[in-house]
């Protein structure tokens, strides 16, 4: 158990550091006042016993995980329209802390499952008290609706172990279409969505200066009257 959780704790650091940083676009964007193509961001690192079914599944001997499997440390982000996963992949490729080593494009090619989303495999630096350890790491940017499908077909996968009932395998593949549909009709109203959401940030934003407003005369009424 020592060997794991040294070899795993880089990977720890790395998801941690990481989550920060994405987040941070998120709120670049906010503080700016323009629409975030990034509507949140999750991490974690893979378990031991999924490190270990991945590797008898893929023939990966374990000293040579470090290498060969790309998804030890796993980031998501989460658009909400089809066309913001470009913008997100376009400003990772502009970042200068880690280094793009692959691109999976499982949207215009999707999976034959149904699985739309697009996979960025990256080599991020973290420091240790041993020196720099470079690990790889997989950013996977998708859709609300595409990661609810994921999640889904992710838990009947650990169900059935990939071999899935034929009816359950075509109710995926129609469940993937219907999500994606969904996502082509929110595009097409996309600027409608984005001016509802604007309209409620700011009502949101002026409710509550009216509230530290009247927060401020309370107080200064109490100090008056002693």
């Amino acid at each position: 158990m020592n060997h794991w959780e040294s070899f795993l704790e880089p990977y720890k650091q790395a998801v941690d550091e990481l989550k920060i940083k994405l987040k941070g676009m998120r709120n670049q964007f906010q503080l700016q006042h323009t629409h975030s193509p990034i509507e949140f961001v999750t991490g974690r690192v893979k378990p031991i016993a999924s490190i270990l079914d991945k590797a008898s599944e893929k023939s990966v001997p374990l000293e040579k995980l470090a290498s060969d499997m790309q998804d030890i440390a796993g980031l998501r982000m989460m658009c909400q329209f089809v066309d913001d996963i470009e913008k997100v992949v376009e400003l990772l490729r502009q970042r200068k802390d880690f280094v793009i080593v692959e691109e999976k494009d499982y949207i215009s090619h999707k999976k034959q499952s149904g699985y739309r989303s697009y996979h960025v495999i990256i080599e991020y630096p973290v420091e240790t008290i041993n020196g720099e350890k470079r690990i790889l790491a997989e950013i996977q940017i998708r859709t609300l609706a595409m990661n609810f499908w994921a999640t889904v077909e992710h838990s009947l996968n650990y169900k059935y172990q990939g071999q899935f009932p034929k009816e359950i395998q075509n109710r995926l593949q129609r469940a993937a279409e219907a999500a994606f549909r969904l996502d082509e009709e929110m595009s097409e109203i996309r600027e409608e969505i984005q001016e509802a959401q604007a309209f409620f940030q700011e009502k949101k934003e002026d409710q509550m200066k009216d509230k530290r407003k009247e927060r401020s005369s309370r107080r200064k009424n109490f100090g008056d009257s002693h």
